[in-house]
């Protein structure tokens, strides 16, 4: 018999606080539940933020946060899943971030934690009390971890570079022309 130590539930604990939460704050997006605003709204939200189009960008988020929180939770394709969940509220950072760090003033100290703590998990693994654990790890190997970060990494500095090159656009306005032919 398996005796289970003070990691082991240690890591089953934050599982399934930041990946509860996370699914929750996906289940938002996408379905409307716990007073969210659904695709419709959200995507609507996603656009005045800079992040275009609007509805798919709700979508990419809803399903980066709800899937990548339940994998979280279950302790399943942990490396992905952490990855997934940290790029989702990286760019809920930076929408955040003209307000500070504090979310007491509206700043990106919330989805900082969550991120962190998801990219923690994707480094640390699940521990034995996982699904990752119980299939033998096939959906958590050691090379899964830089790739799924790097990956995520690329693809997070994209979209919000994008992003905020438009909102500084927004903000700036047109440059006009200095000199004509």
């Amino acid at each position: 018999m398996t005796c289970y130590d003070r990691r082991d539930l240690g890591l089953l604990l934050l599982r399934l606080g930041t990946g509860g939460v996370l699914a929750a704050h996906g289940a938002q997006k996408l379905f409307g539940w716990f007073g969210g605003h659904g695709l419709e709204g959200t995507g609507q939200f996603m656009e005045s933020v800079g992040y275009v189009p609007g509805r798919a960008s709700a979508t990419a988020a809803g399903l980066a946060e709800t899937g990548g929180g339940t994998l979280l939770a279950l302790g399943l394709a942990t490396p992905a899943a952490g990855a997934a969940a940290a790029g989702a509220m990286t760019g809920a950072a930076a929408v955040h971030k003209p307000n500070g760090f504090f979310a007491q003033e509206g700043g990106y100290e919330y989805a900082a934690t969550l991120g962190l703590a998801a990219a923690g998990l994707a480094v640390a693994g699940p521990g034995r009390l996982s699904l990752d654990h119980a299939l033998g790890h096939v959906f958590d190997r050691g090379w899964m971890v830089p790739v799924a970060l790097g990956v995520t990494a690329v693809a997070t500095a994209v979209v919000v570079g994008a992003r905020n090159a438009r909102m500084r656009q927004k903000v700036e306005g047109e440059q006009e022309v200095l000199f004509e032919d």
